[in-house]
């Protein structure tokens, strides 16, 4: 498994909402508190996204925004004061009209309206912070042909109500997604991405995601990619920024914290799951890699879900 789809897969994004939002000029609403993740993307027209104070951003038709922050406020000008207060999932009307006009969809749909969809996710665990943490709080994708026709299919959807259809949305939005990250670290490419494109190093990568919990160790993985020992060690921490055990601890204690989240494993069992025998071992990695033990990591996470 390539890094990129193993990260989408353990950031479980749950709940995924997804809205079609047809508004005439002048429009703007200000969502007050968003999920970890909330996608944005104009079908007609344009729109421009402002974080805070920061310099308003404009989407033409096709672009996608890709939204990590908490706070922000879509409009058809900068200069529009915000019109429609969204905050707890619940919307605040000041001018705009905001009734719906199909499943899923709202706005008055004039002619010159700008129409978007808006795909909010929940995403939780340290995998999600990982994936997060590649993208910046506002990261603009152009329009593209790939793109621009999952968008149509996602807009054709958005508007049915059929059997099966939040399952549907659900499966499109994450194709939308999935597009849309891969051209983002196409043009702005964290170092691992980078490293994808080199036939050993990331060979070696698909390795480490494929087996987090195999008994790797630099010589077994030069070998597997056809390096001398170090050679491969020398290009791997060129190309991804640490060293290949260094990195292959890092993603165990991402999965080891997740596991001390979501289950009721027992601290020897979560460190038999990510390649570790000896629970001692695996509690002393993760408290330097965490900055708690196992223990105290899965009592203040489940404090703070409580």
């Amino acid at each position: 498994m390539d890094v990129l789809s193993d990260l989408l897969h353990r950031a479980h994004a749950a709940d995924a909402l997804v809205r079609q939002l047809i508004q005439r000029p002048p429009w703007s609403m200000t969502f007050a508190d968003v999920p970890p993740l909330t996608l944005v993307a104009t079908l007609g027209g344009h729109a421009f996204v402002r974080l805070g104070a920061e310099p308003p951003v404009r989407l033409a038709a096709g672009d996608i925004a890709l939204v990590s922050t908490t706070g922000y406020t879509i409009a058809d000008d900068p200069a529009t004061a915000p019109q429609v207060v969204i905050r707890g999932g619940r919307k605040y009307p000041i001018t705009a009209e905001v009734s719906p006009r199909a499943p899923r969809t709202y706005g008055d749909g004039a002619p010159g309206a700008t129409t978007m969809l808006r795909g909010a996710y929940e995403l939780h665990g340290v995998a999600a912070e990982r994936l997060l943490a590649m993208l910046p709080p506002l990261a603009v994708v152009p329009a593209g042909p790939r793109t621009r026709a999952a968008l149509d299919l996602l807009a054709v959807e958005v508007a049915r109500d059929e059997p099966g259809q939040d399952a549907v949305l659900a499966r499109l939005l994450d194709l939308v997604l999935v597009l849309a990250l891969r051209a983002w670290c196409a043009e702005s490419p964290p170092p691992w991405f980078r490293a994808l494109d080199d036939a050993e190093v990331g060979e070696a990568l698909r390795l480490l995601h494929a087996e987090p919990a195999g008994r790797w160790t630099v010589a077994g993985l030069a070998a597997r990619v056809g390096l001398s020992r170090a050679a491969f060690a020398a290009r791997f921490a060129r190309l991804v920024g640490e060293p290949p055990l260094a990195y292959l601890t890092g993603w165990r204690m991402t999965l080891a914290a997740d596991l001390l989240r979501d289950t009721e494993d027992t601290v020897a069992a979560v460190a038999k799951a990510v390649g570790y025998d000896d629970p001692f071992a695996f509690s002393v990695a993760f408290k330097r890699v965490r900055g708690a033990s196992p223990s105290d990591w899965r009592r203040g996470r489940k404090d703070l879900s409580s």
